[in-house]
């Protein structure tokens, strides 16, 4: 009975610190408003307007805004690109380039080949965590707000090694 308690014991103790890591990854609603927060000075500093999804990894919508002036179909569209991320851990811009090399990839669900999609990664850039869709300038001007967000927010926007 004893050796059957340290058992359950050791397995408690391994699940809670596999959850504490696993959690510890997360997109936190926090981080997606720095993100958001970032992404809105960016947008300002530049004299644009643009719209703004963040999603976590599993492709759930953690927060958005849409800047006066902006029409639902910006919206979606950043949805879209911030989906399209979440489903793949890639951004948008390299979903582009993904098409011309890669058969049949175009006409895979949760495809989105304008920039503005970028994934987000924890603090290391070891954890891909979520996306950022942004949509209603330029996409080069999208996807540098993007950036800006999640620089915000303390996290990158590129894997490590990249």
């Amino acid at each position: 009975m004893k050796t059957f308690s340290a058992v359950l014991v050791s397995i408690a103790f391994c699940t809670s610190t596999a959850f504490a890591q696993t959690n510890s990854v997360n997109l936190s609603s926090d981080s997606a408003e720095k993100i958001i927060a970032g992404c809105k000075q960016h947008s300002q500093r530049k004299q644009q307007r643009q719209a703004i999804a963040v999603y976590d990894k599993g492709g759930n919508l953690v927060a958005a805004l849409r800047m006066d002036g902006l029409g639902a179909g910006i919206m979606a569209f950043s949805e879209a690109k911030a989906k399209a991320v979440a489903n793949w851990g890639f951004s948008t811009a390299q979903m582009e380039e993904a098409i011309k090399t890669t058969p049949g990839f175009a006409d895979a669900p949760y495809i989105v080949t304008v920039a503005g999609g970028v994934p987000i990664f924890g603090p290391d850039g070891r954890n891909f965590i979520g996306s950022v869709g942004v949509s209603g300038a330029a996409p080069v001007d999208d996807a540098a707000c993007a950036v800006a967000g999640i620089e915000a927010a303390g996290l990158v926007a590129e894997p490590a090694g990249n």
